[in-house]
């Protein structure tokens, strides 16, 4: 983690506080999260632990400001992210944060550069840069030789290191991983974690990670569970 030149406490990157997320299916009222209240410190890594359908991948969406709360604030470095109008929320999110999903949502029409030079094209880039940021971090992930592949052709642990360079290639604060290794096999798994560390060092990021792989969720800095929609802290400080 990262600390302030005069203290050695952490700074905090998000702030959540009685976030709360409710769902109506059919005139039910289902309640996920019931005020959540986590600090989030810049820099480290942070596992989101626990069984299906507690409300993990809803509680991302919210960091990444995909989903929008029922009640209660999500800040960013003191900043209340949604006030922001949608226009000025779509453009925070393509840069400010880097989405890495279990299935990677990669574009089977386009070769692996072309889907990680999509985010640049979006925040608009010039062609030129977009290209040259994706060969640069494709290039960094051990997929230099494949730039040209269409997705169908590469293995599962290819496509979901293309969809981690595609998640980094604008240099977001913040990386957000919904199970990146859940659908990959033991060895592709190993190597996507590593590659996430490697890359949480390296450029700094702050990076929260929902898993089902307790290697993996023990190798970061701390484990927290939802349990009754609130966040309990199971290592760490």
């Amino acid at each position: 983690m990262v600390v302030t030149e005069n203290s050695s406490r952490p700074q905090v990157k998000i702030q959540l506080r009685g976030l709360t997320k409710i769902f109506k299916h059919n005139g039910i009222r289902v309640e996920v999260l019931t005020g959540v209240d986590l600090d989030i410190f810049r820099g480290e890594t942070l596992a989101v632990v626990g069984a299906s359908g507690v409300g993990k991948s809803t509680l991302l969406h919210i960091m990444g400001t995909l989903e929008r709360p029922s009640a209660g604030s999500l800040l960013w470095d003191g900043q209340e992210v949604f006030e922001l109008d949608d226009k000025s929320l779509a453009a925070f999110r393509n840069h400010k944060v880097g989405f890495v999903f279990q299935f990677h949502h990669l574009l089977p029409e386009f070769n692996a550069l072309e889907n990680v030079m999509m985010p640049g094209l979006i925040g608009r880039l010039s062609r030129s840069e977009a290209q040259d940021r994706a060969e640069a971090v494709l290039a960094r992930v051990g997929l230099k030789e494949r730039l040209s592949h269409r997705i169908a052709t590469l293995s599962g642990g290819e496509q979901q290191r293309v969809a981690v360079a595609r998640a980094l290639v604008l240099d977001p604060e913040v990386l957000l991983a919904d199970e990146p290794t859940g659908n990959l096999d033991p060895k592709s798994g190993a190597r996507v974690q590593q590659l996430i560390l490697e890359l949480n060092r390296e450029r700094g990021l702050t990076s929260v990670i929902v898993t089902h792989n307790l290697e993996l969720a023990r190798a970061l800095d701390r484990q927290i569970t939802l349990i009754d929609g609130q966040a309990v802290i199971l290592q760490g400080e």
